[in-house]
């Protein structure tokens, strides 16, 4: 099949771990390269943030990433972005008029919105890796996102062929949206079972119990929770890693941890280059994910296929990929946090058998081959229901 992906806001050529760059980015990355492998032709468009990036770029056998003009060739806070999707759904009209995809896969609400108005007729798949609801609901007032977002989702979950809820809580979501049960199949976020494994280097820790909290520092991510509860777990040290020193965020969990007197004991190490991951994954003694709210969380699976026991807070995806073989604690309580640490940091058979049945699950059902396959079975169905819309209608 000729499959478009579409990304409006998550190059996946980009480097990961600033504000907007996160698990989308490497999603829509491994999906591409993933479907490529299945024999597929894989174009991703994206929006132009730089004014040297070229047209396309090649990024793998059968993956190409199109950057499309929309807007100022500069970053743009994810949340400033819809004013400019209109043309780039001009953009992706022209393209498709010259070279039309089989089916359109959009990633985030406004690749929704530009990919349906460029689609006349042609498919479109797609998959939200956040809902506007869920969002509004934990941030209240400190939510960024556009006065219409919701609205939006609304009308893109409806009129989408269909629609991938990335977790069985999502599908609760887009149900109460009104979006109808049979558009809707879940189908997870992946991780790459070559590069996250449980062999491999680590990165030395000086013979200290390590505590591991990365990702984007983002207030949400709940990482103020893991220092409030590291007063209560002591001669343990948590790395921080994810943004920037200089990252507002970063400041504060710096003070925090001063303030708590923690400094000794908190490094905050910024982003961590992506072939790194895996060894400073394996050097912690746990990993820990607590945010407020998760659509996914690919970082619990992720330390997961490396072996390594998880921590989550009981939201989201956590709630289908830790469950079972990881601790859930309630989001924002730090008392839970801190029996849970104590009880993994102080019982290494309970540790040892976490890691292992965290590695054997994401080895059974999240390996990238196993998702891109789901992926492309939505695909097919879709490309099914039109092929006999278009027969009943004598077209």
């Amino acid at each position: 099949m000729r499959i478009d992906l579409i990304s409006e806001h998550a190059d996946p050529l980009a480097s990961v771990g600033g504000v907007d760059a996160g698990g989308q980015n490497v999603h829509v990355a491994a999906l591409a390269l993933a479907l490529a492998e299945r024999g597929h032709e894989v174009t991703v468009h994206t929006r132009r943030s730089a004014p040297d990036q070229p047209r396309s770029v090649p990024m793998a056998d059968g993956v190409r990433v199109e950057y499309v003009t929309a807007g100022p060739a500069a970053p743009v806070p994810k949340d400033e972005l819809p004013p400019y999707m209109p043309d780039f759904a001009k953009a992706l009209s022209r393209r498709w008029a010259a070279r039309p995809p089989e089916v359109a896969h959009a990633h985030f609400w406004m690749s929704g919105r530009a990919a349906l108005l460029a689609a006349r007729g042609r498919p479109v798949v797609q998959t939200f890796h956040a809902l506007g609801t869920v969002k509004r609901r934990w941030q209240g007032r400190a939510d960024t996102s556009p006065p219409g977002r919701i609205a939006v989702e609304t009308q893109i979950g409806r009129r989408a062929a269909a629609v991938l809820a990335t977790c069985a809580d999502e599908v609760t979501e887009l149900r109460a949206m009104g979006v109808p049960d049979h558009r809707v199949s879940v189908v997870p976020c992946g991780v790459d079972l070559h590069h996250f494994t449980p062999d491999g280097p680590r990165t030395p820790t000086g013979g200290v119990k390590r505590v591991l909290s990365i990702g984007r520092l983002v207030p949400r991510k709940g990482v103020d929770t893991v220092l409030r509860a590291l007063r209560e777990v002591p001669e343990v040290e948590l790395v921080i890693a994810g943004g920037s020193a200089d990252d507002p965020e970063a400041v504060r969990l710096s003070e925090l941890a001063a303030a708590y007197g923690l400094g000794g004991r908190v490094k905050v190490i910024g982003s961590v280059p992506r072939d790194e991951v895996p060894a400073l994954m394996r050097s912690a003694d746990v990993v820990v994910a607590v945010p407020w709210y998760e659509p996914f969380g690919m970082v619990p699976l992720e330390a997961m296929a490396c072996g390594v026991p998880v921590i989550a807070s009981a939201v989201g995806g956590h709630l289908d990929t830790v469950a079972g073989c990881g601790v859930l604690v309630p989001p924002r309580r730090p008392q839970a946090l801190a029996r849970a640490l104590c009880d993994i940091l102080d019982h290494p058979d309970r540790a040892a058998a976490l890691g292992a049945a965290g590695a054997r699950r994401a080895r059974e059902r999240y390996g990238w081959p196993h998702v891109a396959e789901q992926t492309e079975t939505v695909y097919r169905s879709v490309l099914g229901d039109r092929v006999r819309g278009m027969t009943c209608t004598g077209t």
